[in-house]
This record gives structure tokens, sequence and C-alpha cells, in this order.
């Protein structure tokens, strides 16, 4: 689950900086029938502050009240939304760093209980409360409280299967089967 807005990578308009940090907060500003809408981040290095393009020359029509009053009063949880939106990810040229944005929710015992003999297998579920981009084996080797050397040995071995490939990145949810 996140636990803050994650960096944004682009270049710094006034340094040679490659991340901002979002603020959460918009610029909205109206001529006549058009609305412009921009999402504040600021330079981790120097504090510049960079637009984000949200909306550009829109009709004030088109945009639903909902959310003209989110942006309107800086609703943090629509600048999470707006950063993960593809289209506003395309139009700024940007990417995200999820570094130390995010932590693993276990939802009960730290770690599984390996040594007891009673399990043959455990059957685990992995849910993502946002599309956060982390590797599985990562999350299976902190989750269950090995390295990741012993989490891709047990993969390799066939101790550890799933119906989605482990190795790259995923951001969706998964399954997958420990077994003795």
């Amino acid at each position: 689950m996140p636990t803050c807005l994650p960096l944004v990578l682009r270049r710094c308009h006034a340094c040679a900086s490659q991340r901002l940090r979002s603020s959460g907060k918009f610029r909205v500003n109206a001529h006549h029938k058009l609305i412009d809408v921009w999402l504040l981040a600021l330079c981790t290095v120097c504090g510049e502050t960079a637009k984000l393009t949200v909306l550009e020359r829109t009709n004030v029509r088109s945009v639903r009240p909902r959310l003209l009053d989110r942006l309107h009063h800086n609703d943090p949880s629509l600048a999470a939304e707006l950063l993960q939106d593809p289209v506003v990810r395309r139009r700024n040229r940007m990417d995200l760093d999820w570094d130390d944005a995010w932590r693993l929710d276990t939802g009960g015992t730290d770690h599984p209980d390996h040594d007891h003999p009673d399990h043959e297998a455990i059957e685990v579920s992995v849910r993502f409360a946002a599309r956060i981009p982390v590797r599985p084996v990562r999350l299976i080797a902190e989750g269950c409280g090995l390295p990741r050397a012993e989490v891709e040995r047990l993969i390799t071995e066939g101790r550890i299967v799933s119906a989605v490939r482990l190795s790259g990145k995923r951001s969706g949810d998964f399954t997958f089967t420990l077994k003795r």
C-alpha cells in the first residue's frame, strides 16, 4: 500500500535535477468557457515549482462537477490517481519513482511458519492497494522474511509457483504457492 505520493521523474526546468516531489496541490485557471488544470510539483534540489498538465483548454461544461470540486479542494487522493493516469503521464513525459513510497502490509503474522509440519503448501494472495510496480521476488522475500536470493532459488526449484510470471515488475494482484 502507498505511504506517500511517488517522486515524479522529469527534468526540472531550472536545474539539472531529474526528480520532482508532488505537492498534492492543484492550480485551476479559467479562461471564459475554457479551463486549465495543473498539478504542482517541487524540484527536490532547487525547490522550483513545475506544473504538470492535467487539463488543457477544456470546456468547463465537459468537466464533471464532482471532479471540479475535488480539484478546487486539493484532494490528495485525486493527486495520487492523476499521477498514475497513463494519459497524464504521457502528456507530461514523466515517469514515477515508487522507492520508499509504499509499504508491505501482511495483514497478520509477519512471516509464515516455515517449520510447521502440518502445512504442505501455503497459498498466498497479494493485493495491491494502488498500482505500484514492484518486483514479486522482493514482495515475497520481504513478506516471508527471506533473502531475495533464497526466494529466487525456491522459484527455480519449483517450491514457489504462480500462474503469473514472478520475474520483472507487477502492479496487479496475484497469488503464489509456497511448497514445503
